[in-house]
């Protein structure tokens, strides 16, 4: 599996932020997909996961703010932010969890929120 996100850039503090991953190969294999993301000096932390039956998981930081989607025919997962504010500027990182228990990273895309 492997994985392309896109989205991210500079968005202005209270406002929104669409990231969307795709996951090519064999998506089937694929349970969880999410992401994560990682600010400076920071240990990476969940931002949001869902997986294959639609259960999600969201980190209190953007609870009531974050919304995740999958397609599973697509291979594809889309996480919506609101109300963003400059501690949620990071480098955010797609990942997926496979049936197979390995765990598969994008190359990261970085979010900031100027003060």
């Amino acid at each position: 599996v492997q994985l392309q996100a896109s989205g991210g850039g500079s968005v202005q503090a209270g406002g929104s932020l669409v990231l969307s991953c795709e996951a090519s190969g064999n998506i089937f294999s694929i349970d969880y997909m999410g992401w994560y993301r990682q600010a400076p000096g920071k240990q990476r932390d969940l931002v949001a996961h869902i997986t294959r039956g639609g259960v999600r998981t969201y980190a209190d930081s953007v609870m009531g703010r974050a919304t995740i989607s999958r397609d599973n025919a697509k291979g594809t997962v889309l996480l919506r932010m609101n109300s963003i504010e400059p501690v949620d500027t990071a480098v955010y990182y797609c990942y997926v969890h496979t049936y197979q228990s390995v765990d598969i990273w994008g190359s990261g895309t970085q979010v900031t929120v100027p003060a």
